[in-house]
């Protein structure tokens, strides 16, 4: 590698990596960052909480068959994360519960990002948006760096010491959703930018990286089916967080989840099930405490169910249980059957049963006239699968490189973010804190072995 070689070539412009290029700028390294897309930001824009499980073991509890390793890295982590965030000036409001077992902060992403951005181009570093990365250039095994197409479709090589990939994941293609999370995925709901379409991926597996995480499943939320995201102020807006008050019926009529464990966990468990549809159903009670509730703290609560109505969405509001019998045939959904399991699980709630599938969180009936169904859909924000990585965010290599059974590092390649698998399997605990968490381990590891400023 030459002179102009730089410490950290950054593909990739979200929390992950922004929080990297920003870190080794800071720090007075060298750095370049490229983004597809015409903004950076990614999928970030569209999130506000910083937040994981508070310790390791409450991690453990929410996600058992994630990476005990990179469990450990992001709990340890998080403190030194915010503190970064508030280094630069961005307000991270004080601690909130977040699903019943995290705790996090509200954050300004936008202001964050932008600050993130900005320190990188005040020290002189590289920020090339509307760049394309064809291939990753090596030498002897080594990542050195990446070929680049640049917006007027010439190309430029950028070497780099270290290369780290955070392009998002791969929710944004439908052929790698269908490939790695279920046969039904190609036509899922996408809550998330069009960007990450497992570009990091390609580029690191054509490089000897390991992947891993098949069917270990995404983050999403139930979303009313059938309805346009294509405007993102509706990944929250018609976000079915109430799901778990609710019941959740597939179309032969029958639960088939836990819905009280998480709306993210029912979700992927819906689309297993026949057409990835289900009719979700509330009460009176749900809905004047959970579906006009705020989700967060923090957060002003709105009345989902109107606004699912607005946008189109299969919905309507039942007087009594009866009325479920005369359910339109074009649903495709047996409204007698629904209406006679509504009746059983409020007869096994109110005489102190376990219904089946059980209700861990919140066994009370839903008797309250009326009742509010809306049909709802699994989408997509992010996924679990990725380039499997180290505690400082190295990539290791696939079975067959890097040592005879693999697992060794690819020498000059990083991953952060959606781009890192290994983390959860079937278990979620925040998406902005990992970002943050393994893009700053990726700075610290691409500035380890620099030269300090007096050339030590």
């Amino acid at each position: 590698m030459g002179a102009d070689t730089v410490d950290l070539l950054v593909i990739g412009g979200g929390m992950a990596g922004l929080s990297a290029a920003a870190r080794v700028a800071a720090e007075g390294g060298s750095v370049v960052l490229v983004e597809k897309a015409e903004r950076t930001g990614g999928s970030a824009r569209f999130a506000g909480f910083i937040w994981t499980a508070p310790s390791v073991e409450e991690l453990r509890r929410v996600n058992p068959d994630g990476d005990p390793e990179l469990a450990a890295a992001l709990v340890d982590g998080f403190a030194d994360g915010v503190a970064w965030v508030r280094s630069l000036g961005v307000e991270c409001r004080p601690p909130v519960p977040v699903l019943g077992f995290g705790r996090g902060h509200q954050v300004d992403t936008d202001h964050y990002l932008d600050t993130c951005e900005r320190l990188v181009r005040d020290r002189g570093q590289e920020v090339l948006t509307g760049t394309w990365t064809r291939t990753l250039l090596t030498e002897n095994g080594r990542v050195t760096g990446a070929e680049c197409l640049l917006p007027d479709g010439s190309a430029r090589r950028i070497e780099a010491a270290w290369t780290l990939l955070a392009t998002g994941g791969f929710q944004g293609d439908p052929g790698l959703r269908a490939q790695h999370l279920h046969p039904q995925a190609a036509d899922v709901g996408l809550r998330a930018n069009p960007h990450s379409r497992g570009d990091g991926l390609a580029l690191g597996r054509a490089a000897g990286a390991g992947f891993g995480g098949k069917d270990a499943g995404f983050y999403g939320h139930l979303m009313p089916a059938g309805v346009s995201l294509a405007d993102p102020a509706r990944f929250v807006d018609l976000a079915l967080y109430y799901s778990e008050h609710a019941l959740l019926f597939d179309v032969t009529g029958e639960r088939f989840v836990d819905e009280t464990v998480g709306d993210h966990l029912t979700a992927m468990a819906l689309l297993d099930r026949p057409r990835a549809r289900g009719l979700l159903v509330a009460d009176a009670r749900v809905h004047r405490e959970w579906i006009s509730a705020s989700y967060v703290e923090g957060i002003p609560g709105v009345d989902k169910f109107q606004l699912c109505h607005r946008a189109g969405a299969r919905c309507a509001v039942a007087d009594d249980l009866e009325d479920f019998a005369s359910m339109p045939e074009e649903w495709g959904y047996p409204g007698a059957v629904i209406r006679d399991r509504v009746e059983e699980f409020n007869a096994t709630a109110t005489a102190g049963g376990t219904p089946a599938p059980g209700r861990l969180l919140d066994s009370r009936p839903l008797d309250e006239p009326p009742f509010y169904v809306v049909e709802a859909a699994p989408a997509v924000t992010f996924t679990f699968a990725g380039l499997l990585i180290d505690a400082g965010a190295r990539v290791r290599a696939a079975p067959g490189e890097g040592g005879a059974d693999g697992g060794g590092p690819v020498p000059g390649l990083l991953a952060a973010g959606a781009d890192a698998g290994g983390l959860y399997r079937r278990g979620y605990a925040g998406g902005l804190a990992p970002a943050l968490v393994f893009g700053l381990a990726a700075a610290r590891t691409a500035l380890a072995g620099r030269p300090t400023a007096d050339g030590r």
